[in-house]
């Protein structure tokens, strides 16, 4: 037997959608792999549609599906020749009855690539998908290891909550359909990883995991892309926040409101928001209501450094999210030196310190405060430079993907160990 120790890992790291500029699954899976192979690891990455972005000496072996959410035209209708099999047929169907089908099918997809390359592979790393497939290697012996950031059952809760009649309710059950299915497959996993203590307890209370089986190893952000830019000047009464979708979860209706307050004292600020603005969505109708149209502009498709540029040129960034896991675009905002603005739900003030540490905290779902915190940072460049400055160090001193890699690798040691020291795959 070999010592797991003692050789380069062979990883398949499996995310069902790895889209590079919205939403996290694409930045985690992206510099994770990175800095996997710069600690020599092999690794390939097996991902469905939108394809991630990968860097040099990182694999990617696409396990393509019917890419029903594709832009610009969601929900679509696949044409005839592209149901090739039974899969796809459960697949559409799916969609048609509201469901979200992407995790499932794109684990049945991808177990079938893996067992006809299963000589290649030491182990599965499953990026949040979560599918019965994962249930199916599991039981052929493959060690698989899992990463959920948060349990999907508390965006659902949220969007319950938030949702104002019996037949949207019925809708956004239906949607999260899948979530019994990450259930199921979460309590079978041997090890979990998760980016925050607020996530682990998440995981056991929603997903039913015992605490012992999940280890929390946060991400990281680039520190070289995300960093000051002094020869950019902050301009003045800009917020920028991140919102990859309309969804309540992300509090962009309260930060709106939030706005409409500062603006009445304030007619400088306004907000640039990195996402896309759904017609359909709730956001279209508050933006005429609070007479914001001319305030708020959506910005798609940006690469890391007009990111960071992005920050780097605003006086304020914020966070309003109802709950986070983690956040990504917080610790972006601050190793670019952005005073910064969230509130505390979820793992916030686990990421960021006491209020007024690294930044200032305010409740979730509360627009004056947020308004006042807001304006406290665009009103006091003393208070902006220090928040600026201890937000830079807070993400150099933690958060860093090497960090998330090297945690990272020692789980699949760890997990291998417990599958025979690490004997290949047959």
């Amino acid at each position: 037997m070999r010592d797991p120790d003692a050789r380069s890992l062979r990883i398949a790291l499996l995310t069902y959608r790895g889209n590079p500029t919205c939403g996290g699954q694409g930045v985690y899976v992206r510099h994770l792999s990175r800095e996997l192979v710069r600690l020599g690891q092999h690794v390939t990455v097996l991902s469905g549609q939108p394809y991630p972005e990968l860097d040099e000496g990182v694999a990617l072996r696409k396990v393509p599906g019917l890419d029903l959410y594709r832009q610009p035209d969601p929900f679509r209708t696949p044409r005839p020749r592209e149901l090739t099999e039974l899969a796809d047929l459960a697949e559409l169907a799916t969609m048609w009855t509201g469901g979200f089908p992407e995790p499932r099918a794109f684990c049945r997809r991808a177990r079938a690539v893996l067992a006809a390359a299963a000589h290649e592979f030491d182990l599965v790393h499953d990026n949040q998908s979560l599918g019965t497939g994962l249930a199916g290697l599991l039981a052929r012996g493959w060690p698989v290891i899992a990463s959920i950031h948060h349990p999907v059952s508390v965006d659902r809760e949220i969007d319950l909550v938030h949702a104002l009649t019996a037949r949207r309710r019925a809708s956004v059950r239906r949607w999260y359909g899948f979530a019994s299915m990450q259930r199921r497959v979460a309590r079978r996993l041997e090890r979990i990883i998760t980016v925050s203590s607020s996530s682990r307890d998440d995981i056991v209370r929603w997903l039913g995991v015992e605490p012992h089986r999940i280890s929390v190893i946060p991400a990281g952000v680039d520190t070289a892309v995300f960093s000051p830019r002094p020869q950019l000047a902050r301009v003045p009464g800009r917020i920028v926040t991140t919102a990859s979708a309309d969804v309540p979860l992300k509090g962009l209706s309260v930060l709106l409101e939030a706005l409409a307050k500062l603006r009445t004292e304030r007619p400088e600020a306004h907000l640039v928001v990195a996402g896309q603005l759904r017609p359909d969505g709730a956001t279209a109708p508050m933006l005429e209501r609070l007479g914001l149209g001319d305030a708020v502009r959506f910005v798609t498709g940006r690469s890391d450094a007009e990111m960071a540029d992005g920050y780097a040129s605003a006086s304020c960034a914020a966070v309003p999210s109802l709950y986070e896991g983690f956040s990504l675009p917080a610790i972006e905002a601050l190793a670019c030196s952005t005073p910064l603005v969230a509130t505390t739900g979820g793992a916030l003030p686990e990421v960021l310190g006491a209020d007024g540490q690294s930044a200032l905290l305010v409740p979730p779902g509360d627009a004056g405060a947020l308004a006042q915190a807001i304006g406290r940072v665009l009103d006091e460049p003393e208070l902006a430079g220090r928040l600026g400055e201890a937000g830079r160090r807070r993400v150099l001193d933690r958060f860093t993907w090497r960090a998330t890699a090297s945690g990272t690798l020692e789980q699949y040691r760890q997990l291998l160990a417990a599958h025979g020291a690490g004997l290949p795959l047959c």
